[in-house]
């Protein structure tokens, strides 16, 4: 008789207590804000110009960009839904708007004057130091008196010989009256590299194949003489 009373007594101790449903907490990450959108330089005032001078056939897709915000706004699945093929060809152009974003200009993105797509450049020479400069001016401007510090002095062009202005797509002018630069198809455009018998993983195997033939055609010519 004391075995039932005392399982009587400890069957409250004996159940178990309900189970709590369990939930995970996760934390919402922060939504990605929109890159601000870059104003136009002189060079490049408008989307057809930029997708010119970035090269690789983007200039097809001009009317997939009707304004300048939309072309610095969309995602890369976006780019997608409107047909913008290869993958490649989007990575490319994702990249080089990360680029104008941050100010990594290609050849003459710091020129200050710029007509119609052109840029002349002029040589003079720095009153201190006697250096022959380039400089970036109007069309027809006479800079013999101007003061070099207000003048515009772009990066990658030089002074060649005594009057030869050397760079970027410089095109010069007659009489050594300086150069001219005109916005041109892939101007900026960084050129895809071309592999050689096959990519890393194929060289070896293609070019085996190449000493098996080449043997081969060795041995059947002189087989024939």
């Amino acid at each position: 008789m004391r075995a039932p009373r005392i399982q009587q007594f400890l069957n409250p101790f004996l159940h178990k207590a309900p189970v709590a449903p369990t939930c995970q907490a996760r934390w919402l990450h922060k939504t990605r804000e929109i890159p601000p959108v870059p104003s136009p330089i002189p060079l490049v005032p408008d989307v057809p110009t930029l997708l010119k001078v970035l090269g690789r056939g983007l200039s097809q897709h001009v009317d997939k960009f009707p304004t300048w915000e939309s072309l610095f706004t969309l995602s890369s699945t976006q780019l997608r839904e409107l047909g913008l093929e290869p993958p490649r060809t989007r990575r490319y152009l994702l990249t080089w708007l990360d680029r104008y974003r941050k100010g990594a200009f290609g050849a003459g993105g710091d020129f200050k004057h710029v007509e119609n797509g052109e840029a002349y450049l002029k040589v003079v020479r720095d009153p201190k130091t006697d250096k022959k400069l380039v400089v970036n001016v109007p069309a027809g401007a006479d800079v013999s008196n101007a003061a070099i510090e207000k003048l515009t002095r772009p990066s990658g062009y030089t002074v060649r010989g005594s009057h030869t202005i050397s760079g970027p797509s410089a095109l010069p002018l007659k009489a050594g009256a300086g150069a001219k630069v005109v916005v041109s198809e892939g101007m900026w455009e960084h050129k895809q590299g071309h592999k050689v018998d096959g990519g890393e993983r194929r060289r070896a195997e293609t070019r085996f194949r190449k000493r098996i033939a080449a043997r081969k055609a060795e041995r059947e010519a002189q087989g024939l003489r």
